[in-house]
């Protein structure tokens, strides 16, 4: 997955933003304000925070050497992927169960607008 890629995947997801708060190198996509992925799109390598079930992301680390503890986050809510180190149905696969958990955290009325209750 290409940097172009990520952001493009990020930003198909109902009311997805993409927000720089912490410099123009980092983009931060939201839903209705609240963040599920973090990455710097010009880093080598590409990485990714991405929001995770605290259970899966010890099972997920275990499985991917190319999934580690959240840089600069809570480890226990969130991985860091390194995006070559995975297969793109995967990354896929994890950015929309962090967009998921995410939306799962609003409330009902939001969610109801975004359809996915």
């Amino acid at each position: 997955m290409t940097p172009k890629q990520l952001r493009s995947f990020c930003l198909e997801f109902n009311a997805a933003t993409e927000e720089f708060p912490f410099g123009p190198e980092t983009s931060v996509f939201k839903v209705l304000g609240k963040m599920f992925a973090l990455t710097a799109l010009d880093g080598k390598p590409l990485t990714v925070n991405l929001k995770c079930d605290p259970d899966d992301a010890v099972r997920l680390r275990e499985e991917h050497a190319a999934i580690v503890p959240g840089w600069h986050m809570n480890k226990r809510h969130w991985n860091t992927v390194d995006v070559a180190g995975l297969p793109d149905r995967l990354v896929r696969e994890l950015i929309e169960d962090s967009y998921d958990l995410v939306v799962a955290g609003l409330p009902k009325a939001e969610r109801l607008r975004l359809d996915r209750a």
